[in-house]
C-alpha cells in the first residue's frame, strides 16, 4: 500500500476507526470487535466504512458467511499493528513490561480436544510471552475462521497458498470398548466383525481397512453416521460399536484400557494432520515456537504401548 503524496494534505484516520479495524481483523467479525470495544456492531461497521472511504481501499471482503481481509486489508493491518504497538510502548506504565505476541490457532475439534488442549500447559508455561487464541474449524463442512496465524488441518496436505508441515503419519486401526468386546466378541478373525456394529464417519472410511483384512465388504451403510472423528471415538468408548482411529487421537484411552484394539490390522491413513501457515507471510517467533512444540507433542503421542487386544489370550 503506497502512502499519500507529500504534496497532499494528509489527514490521519481517527484512532477509533483504526482500533475498530484492528479488532475486527483480529477477532474475525464486527460483532466480536464491538464487544471488545464496548460499542455496537453498527458503530464498528460505520467506522470501518469511513476508514475505507478515507483510504480509498476495500479493507474487508464482506459475504453472507462473514468478513475476510482483502489483500490491501492484510497489508494495512501490519502497518496498523506496528503503529498501535508504538503508541502502546510510549505509555509510561507499559515501559519495562514484555510485549505479548498474539498467536491465533485454528484447529479441528477432535485434534483440539484429544491432543492440543491436554498438552497445552507445556507450551504456555515455556512461552508466557505468547497470547494464544484457539478457534475451531468444521472440516466436514469446510468452515474455517479467517485471519489465523496457524491452521491445524486434516486431509491430504495439499492446500493452495499454505505451507504445510506434517504433524502425524498415523496408521489406522480398529478399536472398541471392553464392554462391547464382552457383549459381542471375541473378535479373533476379520470375519467375526460380521456381528459387530461398524461406526461410520466420512473422515475415516472403512473400505481400506476391510480390504487389508481380506474382507470384500462394501462400505457400511447402516448405523449412526457421525461427521466428526472425536464423536466416533467417543461412541466406541461408550460401547456403541467398533471404530477406526489413530494412535495420536486415542492414546490416552488406549493406555488406560478404556479402548481395546480389534485384531492386529493397520492401514496407512489416507488423511493426516498438518500444521499450515500462509506462504505469503514469513512465520514469526510465536508461530515457529508453536510449530516445533506441537510437532514434538504429536511425535510423543504416536509412540506406543499399543493398547490391549480385544480378545482374551
Amino acid at each position: 500500500m503506497r502512502g499519500p503524496s507529500p504534496s497532499k494534505d494528509v489527514r490521519l484516520p481517527p484512532l477509533a476507526a483504526i482500533q475498530a479495524f484492528e479488532a475486527a481483523a483480529r477477532l474475525g467479525s464486527f460483532e466480536r470487535a464491538s464487544e471488545e470495544l464496548f460499542v455496537t456492531a453498527s458503530a464498528i461497521g460505520k467506522r470501518i466504512a469511513a476508514l475505507e472511504a478515507q483510504l480509498d481501499v476495500t479493507l474487508f471482503i464482506r459475504s453472507s458467511r462473514g468478513i475476510t481481509l482483502s489483500a490491501a486489508g492484510r497489508e494495512y493491518l501490519e502497518q496498523v499493528r506496528t503503529a498501535l504497538a508504538l503508541l502502546s510502548d510510549a505509555s509510561l506504565h507499559k515501559r519495562g513490561e514484555p510485549k505479548p505476541e498474539p498467536l491465533r490457532v485454528v484447529s479441528t475439534p477432535t485434534f483440539a480436544r484429544q491432543v492440543l488442549i491436554p498438552a497445552l500447559p507445556g507450551f504456555t508455561a515455556t512461552h508466557p510471552e505468547v497470547e494464544l487464541e484457539i478457534m475451531l474449524s468444521i472440516p466436514y463442512l469446510d468452515i474455517m475462521p479467517p485471519n489465523a496465524d496457524v491452521w491445524i488441518r486434516f486431509g491430504s496436505g495439499r492446500y493452495p497458498g499454505l505451507h504445510t508441515r506434517p504433524l502425524t503419519a498415523d496408521p489406522v486401526f480398529a478399536v472398541c470398548s471392553p464392554a462391547y468386546r464382552d457383549a459381542h466378541g471375541p473378535f479373533r478373525q476379520p470375519r467375526d466383525l460380521a456381528r459387530a456394529a461398524l461406526l461410520r464417519c466420512p473422515m475415516e472410511p472403512w473400505r481400506p481397512w476391510l480390504a487389508a483384512a481380506g474382507l470384500d465388504w462394501p462400505e457400511p451403510t447402516r448405523g449412526v453416521w457421525l461427521v466428526d472423528l472425536g464423536m466416533m471415538l467417543a461412541a466406541a468408548r461408550a460401547g456403541q460399536g467398533i471404530a477406526l482411529t489413530r494412535r495420536t487421537l486415542a492414546a490416552e484411552w488406549l493406555d488406560e484400557g478404556k479402548l481395546l484394539r480389534v485384531l492386529d490390522i493397520e492401514t496407512a491413513g489416507e488423511s493426516q494432520y498438518y500444521l499450515c501457515t500462509e506462504t505469503s507471510r514469513p512465520p514469526g517467533g510465536a508461530v515457529q515456537a508453536f510449530s516445533l512444540w506441537l510437532t514434538g507433542v504429536c511425535q510423543r503421542a504416536a509412540q506406543w504401548p499399543r493398547g490391549l487386544a480385544a480378545h482374551p489370550e
